[in-house]
């Protein structure tokens, strides 16, 4: 009854705030002509419980982009209505230019939230970590999470990434979870699979689950069609890679019954151990274990901002690189996006470490 009665608090709150930006943008555009409020009310609640639409059928695709977008006047109107609000009661004369300046806006977010996610850039990185029996002097890894496949972050968004990946000249690529949009349809229905396959390494392609892949509820369809794009998926467990070092891929967070990383160390610690695990919920553990390197994605570093401010306070490390005794750990914003196409405070990236092997016993 509490969660029911949770539920019907959040919809009447929403419904509560839907009807506040309706009636502002309603009264901006009678300062210009007359609107019809019946046809206006109807093609405003369909954009605003778009995205709710959107998730009944596939087909109705069209509504889930839509939803999308409306999640930037959700996340910004709730700043910028309140503040034209008091500035049209200051000055109710000036009302056409209130609307417009706030419509431009959402227009500047728009234009450059887009940059920002559809124009992917390299952070590059060299660390040192220990030789140890590895017959390898250096290893250039590339680093992404979160492509979310789908829609929005599409194929075409995909070949950014292979072609970048690929320019690196990487001997490993580790992709760090929620590579799909919850349901690989789109990733099937699109042929991206094709794309995947281009993607180029020495030692190989790995992957590992995200918390959207476990929503999507389709994950043997989803490591079927990773194994087909050359992409091993790591589900729990640990690999030794050209006799040279380790990965271990960590189910994610969401799988309450994933193995504990002390059950995937490997038995001998004579290569460097890399780690890959989609939420960074812990970096103790990993330091403990004695991972060398550990790479998660997850917090898109808020993605829009001022969001960055509370996945600061959630996370030791939400964002960037960090050296904790001889651990390395990378937390990348991610190379997509979920929801709203759009970034700001953050920019879609893969991450180009050089990891150089000095030749030390430990």
């Amino acid at each position: 009854m509490k969660k029911l009665g949770a539920g019907i608090l959040v919809v009447l709150l929403y419904s509560a705030i839907v009807f506040y930006f309706g009636w502002s943008v309603y009264t901006w555009l009678e300062a210009f002509t007359p609107v019809n409020v019946w046809g206006f009310s109807i093609i405003w609640g369909l954009i605003a419980y778009a995205i709710i639409i959107g998730r009944i059928d596939h087909r109705l695709r069209l509504f889930n982009i839509v939803g999308s977008y409306w999640m930037i006047i959700m996340q910004y109107g709730l700043i910028l209505f309140p503040i034209a609000t008091i500035f049209a009661w200051i000055f109710p004369s000036e009302l056409k230019i209130i609307g417009g300046l706030v419509l431009t806006v959402f227009a500047l977010i728009l234009i450059v939230g887009t940059y920002n996610a559809y124009t992917p850039v390299v952070r590059e990185l060299s660390i040192k970590m220990p030789k140890r029996d590895s017959k390898l002097t250096q290893l250039k890894v590339v680093v992404a999470s979160d492509f979310h496949l789908g829609l929005l972050s599409n194929k075409a968004h995909l070949k950014r990434f292979v072609k970048k990946s690929n320019e690196q000249k990487p001997d490993v690529v580790l992709l760090v979870g929620d590579l799909v949009d919850d349901d690989p349809i789109w990733f099937v229905k699109n042929g991206m699979s094709e794309v995947m396959k281009q993607l180029t390494s020495t030692y190989g392609k790995y992957g590992v689950l995200g918390n959207h892949e476990y929503y999507g509820k389709k994950i043997p369809l989803l490591v079927e069609e990773m194994s087909m794009s050359g992409v091993q998926m790591l589900l729990d467990e640990t690999i030794l890679v050209a006799n040279s070092f380790y990965i271990t891929g960590r189910e994610d967070l969401t799988n309450k019954e994933r193995k504990q990383l002390s059950e995937l160390a490997p038995m001998e610690r004579n290569f460097p151990w890399l780690v890959m695990d989609h939420t960074p919920s812990n970096l103790l553990i990993p330091e403990t274990e004695g991972v060398d390197f550990h790479v998660s994605g997850h917090t898109h570093r808020g993605q829009m901002w001022p969001n960055h401010l509370f996945t600061r306070k959630l996370f030791e490390l939400d964002y960037g690189y960090k050296q904790k005794s001889s651990l390395h750990a990378i937390v990348s914003s991610g190379f997509g996006f979920w929801g709203p196409p759009i970034r700001l405070g953050s920019q879609s990236e893969l991450w180009s470490v050089n990891i150089l092997l000095e030749g030390v016993e430990v």
